[in-house]
Order: C-alpha cells, then structure tokens, then sequence
C-alpha cells in the first residue's frame, strides 16, 4: 500500500477511536467469542440430556474453529486501535481465558465419547451453571463502556456461577465414592474433573475483567 493509503486508513483509526467506535468493536468481538463458547456449553449439555456423542464431537470442531477465528479477529483489532475500552493486556488476558474456556469444553466432548459413561446426566447441572456464569459474563462485558457501575455485580455473578459449579462437582464426587468403585466410576471422576478445569477457566475470566475495571477506576 502506498505512504498516502497507510496514511488515510491511519486517519480513519484515529477518527473511530475518538467516535468511541473501536472501543464498541472491540466489546462485540469478546462478546462474540463468550457466545461461541456458550453455543460449546449448550453442545455439551444436549451431550449429557442424551445427543448423539459423536454428531456432538464433530459439531464441537466446528464451534472451536469459529471460537479460534473469532479470538483472531479480536486480536487483529487490538493490534491496530489505538483506545481500547480497557487496559490492551487485560483484554488479551480475557480472551485468552474465554478461549481455555472452550478448549475444555473441546476436550470435555471428546472424552465422553472416547470412554464416557453410558449416562452423562450427572453432567446436567454442571453445565447449567457454566451457560449461566458465560451468560453473566457476557452482561459484564456488555456494560464495560456505558455502565461500568454494573460490570462488578455481573462479575461477581459470573463467580458464583463458578463456585456453583465447584460445589456440584464435591456433590457429584461424593455420591460416586459411597457406590461401587468400578471403571465407570473412574470415567465419571474423570470427566468430573474435566468440567471442574472449564469452571476454573471461567473465574480466571471474571478475575481479568474484575482486575481491569479496577485499573480503570484509579
């Protein structure tokens, strides 16, 4: 590109960035890749309610190259705006953790048609709280510019939402472990585990936004 196009989409940049309008792309693409990652929950929990494994493993691949093309796109952005809504590290940050989000989503499907339990309703309640701590999350990110007031009480939702999940987990556990310990039980505990990882994910991303509105207020 010549030195006077270069310099015309440098100007457009700015321009957007004083209109407020990158800060407003730049919130559409994380709440984008919180949806593809809730669309991955939603897979997982008609998996548990009795969908087909392997239509649900293969619909999984494709929800995680839309995940990956969304974390680019964002990226991309990030690279070229000069105002972001918050600070450009934290928001790599909450992408990231948006990303790890769905990656054990990925592995979660995987492993439950490998060597799953024939009945993965266990699962159910897990994976409900999981769509409703993604569903929180995406509020919080969605007041970032024009209701930053309302971004903490989504934030600490989203939390809940993981701890939730923490205690259906111990619940899950304990009943497994007053039964027969057999290979079934093993597999359970496994993916037990596996769903515990995705809530973990899940709070490193309400910790980053937590942690970047507060950089924001000082």
């Amino acid at each position: 590109m010549s030195r006077p196009g270069r310099r015309r989409r440098g100007l457009a940049r700015a321009w957007d960035d004083l209109r407020g309008r990158s800060s407003r792309r730049v919130v559409g693409l994380v709440r984008a890749q919180i949806a593809v990652a809730r669309a991955g929950a939603e897979l997982a929990g008609q998996m548990a309610g009795g969908h087909d494994r392997s239509l649900a493993r293969a619909r999984m691949a494709e929800i995680e190259h839309q995940g990956d093309a969304a974390r680019a796109e964002l990226v991309t952005l990030l690279r070229r705006v000069l105002v972001t809504p918050i600070d450009r590290e934290d928001l790599f940050r909450l992408s990231r953790s948006i990303d790890d989000v769905l990656d054990q989503l990925r592995d979660y499907v995987r492993e439950a048609d490998l060597f799953g339990p024939r009945d993965l309703g266990f699962a159910t309640e897990l994976l409900q709280a999981l769509t409703k701590g993604l569903d929180e999350l995406e509020r919080a990110v969605q007041h970032m510019i024009d209701e930053p007031g309302s971004v903490t009480e989504a934030v600490l939702a989203t939390r809940k939402a993981r701890t939730r999940m923490r205690q259906l987990r111990q619940s899950r556990l304990g009943e497994l472990f007053t039964g027969t310990l057999n290979m079934d039980t093993l597999r359970r505990r496994e993916l037990l585990s596996r769903l515990d990882a995705v809530g973990q994910r899940l709070g490193e991303a309400a910790d980053a936004l937590a942690d970047a509105m507060l950089k924001r207020s000082h």
